[in-house]
């Protein structure tokens, strides 16, 4: 089976949002065994919407449309949809029942704008959406199938996981690609295309190499009839790479420096405590965005005023020593945070964002400090990122976390 993924919303075409639906649809479907041709984007319009749709349709045997689901005249997915199948919409009883309840239950009364979210036409049937009040469509005639999700990721997402994924596998007749992914750190992308060259000439499973922001991903790519057999064929290539790789990989697939550090932390049962300065907290919001972290997060400190890191313990003498920007100052923020918050780790980040320098410093001097008292080696020092302040800043997370890893690892 091949597919063809069309993402709708004029906001898509200027730019204001990043279509993430597309790639997420995309990096599932080869697992099923369903080949992507072409992806689209196109704007509000209904002649354009059932042009790119109708083409698609003859094409593919599969069309996803993401978006143009809601109650207001410019959501045109239904109408464009109906179109291509010469079918005339209509209220579906018992989704306008269940639309009006949902906005009951809320304490609400149903906007009579929201009842085209309970149109059908003869070939569709509604698709479950417990996150929102847009059910999507699966309408399926003459060999094709067009299937409507809804435009919010989080509706999206669960609609996919849990309705139209589990359909299309049972109906997909071809081979599956299964990927997997080993994240490494420490190594240049030539290095690690040097260590394991010999791997690299392999068609099933295929590697390739990816330089990101933590670090170089070596992802392997293996098709089959089913599944299980494709992962067979990358079972033993992983071990290869693992063990000449070793002790570079530091993940897989889904897994972040966040998550794999704070397992770590778990595991040994020690706790971090961190004040950041350059990056305002966003070392803190980096770590507890991953579930389960306070059990080794003891807090964060947004020390962005020196008289503030005064207060929380460092030593007056060694800014004026050093200068705010140092990694002496860094080092001592990582101690007073660790004494602060009875912590067995504490980081200190201190740097220049930008855009304009501070105090003689350039932008993009960071200064990262571990200090792990007598848990884990203590280090402070110094980096250089040439890039936006949000760049900067989000490069000064990454290594902060790198650090942090590197001092688990050599304990």
């Amino acid at each position: 089976m091949n597919a063809e993924i069309v993402s709708i919303g004029t906001e898509i075409l200027l730019g204001e949002i990043v279509d993430t639906n597309a790639a997420y649809i995309a990096e599932r479907l080869p697992a099923l065994g369903i080949d992507v041709y072409y992806k689209h984007a196109v704007g509000d319009n209904l002649t354009r919407l059932a042009e790119v749709i109708g083409r698609a349709r003859e094409r593919a045997d599969v069309v996803i449309t993401t978006g143009g689901l809601g109650p207001t005249e410019d959501d045109l997915t239904r109408e464009a949809i109906a179109l291509v199948h010469d079918e005339e919409t209509a209220v579906d009883p018992d989704l306008e029942t269940w639309l009006r309840d949902l906005y009951k239950r809320r304490g609400n009364v149903m906007p009579e704008r929201n009842i085209k979210q309970t149109w059908l036409i003869p070939s569709a049937r509604a698709i479950n959406n417990p996150r929102g009040t847009a059910p999507g469509w699966w309408v399926e005639r003459d060999g094709k199938i067009v299937i409507a999700m809804p435009g919010p990721p989080s509706e999206m997402n669960r609609m996919w996981e849990e309705e139209v994924a589990p359909e299309l596998a049972k109906r997909s007749t071809g081979t599956v690609l299964i990927k997997r992914t080993l994240k490494t750190a420490g190594l240049g992308e030539s290095n690690v295309d040097e260590m394991i060259s010999h791997l690299l000439k392999g068609n099933n499973p295929s590697i390739g190499l990816y330089a990101r922001a933590d670090g170089v991903h070596v992802r392997m790519g293996a098709k089959a009839p089913t599944a299980e057999e494709a992962r067979a064929l990358i079972e033993p290539v992983e071990a290869q790479i693992r063990e000449i790789l070793r002790p570079h990989v530091w993940g897989a697939d889904d897994d972040t420096f966040e998550s794999v550090v704070g397992e770590t932390l778990a595991q040994r049962g020690l706790t971090l405590a961190a004040m950041e300065s350059c990056t305002g907290g966003l070392l803190a919001d980096t770590i507890t965005n991953v579930p389960g972290s306070s059990r080794y997060f003891r807090g964060g400190i947004v020390s962005y005023a020196t008289e503030v890191k005064e207060m929380m313990g460092v030593d007056r003498a060694i800014i004026a020593a050093h200068g705010v920007v140092s990694a002496e100052t860094a080092a001592a923020m990582a101690a007073a945070v660790r004494a602060r918050l009875q912590a067995d780790i504490g980081v200190g980040i201190t740097g220049v964002a930008g855009p304009e320098p501070q105090d003689g410093v350039p932008v993009g001097q960071v200064y990262i400090a571990i200090d792990g008292g007598e848990k884990v080696a203590s280090q402070a020092l110094a980096f250089q990122f040439n890039q936006s302040r949000t760049a900067i800043k989000r490069r000064a997370v990454t290594q902060a976390i790198m650090l942090l890893r590197r001092a688990l690892v050599a304990e």
